[in-house]
């Protein structure tokens, strides 16, 4: 079974590991919640079976003319991956960030691919690669 937490204070157990995981692979990762604790922002762990499976986060988009959420960091642990945890957490991140704000933003240079897949169209008219517009 799949669970989507928000994290408001403490990290869950392993989150260090996932973090050095995630180094690894050349993906940096929060090493506390305390910046996605602002209006509009928000960090996800899902679990997979009971295990930490991936983490993904939301802050607000400075760069942007409107207002805006950026998506990101999204890491899935390799061992997880093709069951569903990234799209869980992108399309919680996704539901989330449309219920205040017209406009995501992603820097997806490597997972292009996968942003896409949820709906994002290229866009580089910002320090972003794909924007996603509610409508």
């Amino acid at each position: 079974m799949l669970q989507l937490v928000r994290l408001f204070d403490e990290l869950p157990d392993g989150f260090d590991d996932l973090v050095a995981e995630a180094s690894g692979e050349g993906v940096a990762l929060p090493t506390d919640s305390a910046r996605f604790q602002d209006d509009g922002e928000a960090l996800l762990v899902a679990f997979l079976a009971g295990s930490l499976a991936g983490v993904g986060g939301m802050t607000v988009e400075p760069a942007a003319s409107e207002p805006a959420r950026r998506l990101g960091p999204l890491y899935v642990r390799p061992t997880m991956r093709r069951r569903g945890v990234a799209t869980a957490l992108a399309s919680a991140l996704i539901h989330e960030g449309f219920d205040s704000v017209g406009l995501l933003t992603v820097e997806a240079a490597v997972a292009a691919p996968f942003w896409q897949v949820q709906g994002f169209i290229s866009d580089t008219s910002g320090p972003w690669t794909h924007v996603m517009r509610r409508g």
